[in-house]
């Protein structure tokens, strides 16, 4: 008889059509550790079939704009869902888990236990992933303010 440890967990992407939608798709549609739940095109602006898969998945990965990553948290009731919010809606929201394993001991462990987690993002990642080794060593005081000037985007050039 199988157990619910045996079940293959299933994971619905709320926001697939997106770009970050399509890439994650991409990555887990050949996984068979997992079953892919996919919203019928013509309902994935339905709020209550989205409604519906958000509470009738394990995880549901969001890859919504901020307000609508908001909304929908907001519809999910089943307790067993795990959420990882792509966007920037929950990145310091209280009871929700920082999604960067490296930045605090335990910090793996946290995130594999963690009902919600929130995405980092990448400025956040390059710059604590280079910052923070070097506050913990006293080469940077804790209160030091730091900048840091970015650009986003992709030219097409190559850098030589």
């Amino acid at each position: 008889m199988a157990t619910s440890e045996d079940r293959i967990p299933k994971v619905f992407i709320d926001g697939e059509a997106g770009t970050t939608g399509l890439q994650i798709y991409q990555r887990l549609s050949d996984r068979t550790d997992l079953e892919l739940v996919r919203i019928d095109p013509a309902l994935r602006k339905d709020p209550a079939e989205r409604q519906r898969l958000l509470n009738s998945v394990d995880l549901a990965i969001l890859c919504l704009p901020d307000a609508a990553a908001l909304e929908s948290v907001s519809w999910v009731t089943n307790p067993k869902v795990r959420i990882l919010d792509a966007s920037t809606a929950h990145r310091t929201a209280e009871d929700w888990e920082y999604g960067f394993a490296e930045l605090l001991p335990g910090g793996r462990e946290a995130i594999a236990q963690s009902k919600r987690v929130s995405n980092p993002g990448c400025y956040p990642t390059g710059f604590l992933a280079l910052v923070r080794p070097l506050v913990a060593a006293g080469l940077i005081a804790k209160d030091t303010a730091l900048t840091i000037n970015a650009v986003s985007g992709y030219s097409g050039a190559a850098i030589s």
